[in-house]
């Protein structure tokens, strides 16, 4: 039974279910993933992807909902923004070099909601993009259409 044992590759991991009540995602930024979500060396961790960007370039909202937070106060995150979404899920975008939205705003799917940038612990321009369910990360390739 050759055909029961394949399985999706691990770096493609399957889509949520339809019944998971999870909204789809597009990408924020289109750009070569500089950092995939997981365990990395040292015993880091990264809770999303962070993706190359060009210095000012469009930052996009993934999905519509409601712009929860917009600062610079949480280390290591820079210029960030997190917009929350039905079911239960939060999105980060991080490393901005400028907010364009601010908090209480609802957002549209594609609206431009900042300026990418190296704002924080980077040193090249890029996004930091988190999809998390509640407080628990979850791994944006398994929901970006």
């Amino acid at each position: 039974r050759p055909a029961a044992t394949m399985r999706r590759a691990p770096d493609r991991p399957a889509p949520p279910p339809a019944s998971s009540g999870a909204p789809s995602f597009d990408w924020p930024i289109r750009g070569e993933i500089l950092s995939d979500f997981g365990p990395k060396p040292n015993g880091r961790r990264n809770d999303g992807i962070n993706i190359r960007a060009s210095a000012g370039a469009q930052v996009r909202a993934a999905a519509p909902g409601q712009v929860v937070y917009a600062g610079d106060e949480l280390p290591g995150y820079g210029q960030l923004i997190l917009v929350r979404h039905e079911n239960g899920f939060v999105t980060a975008y991080a490393h901005n070099r400028r907010l364009l939205v601010d908090e209480g705003r609802q957002v549209a799917r594609g609206e431009v909601i900042a300026e990418a940038g190296a704002s924080g612990s980077v040193e090249s321009p890029q996004v930091h993009f988190e999809i998390r369910r509640g407080t628990r990360p979850e791994n944006p390739m398994s929901y970006l259409r």
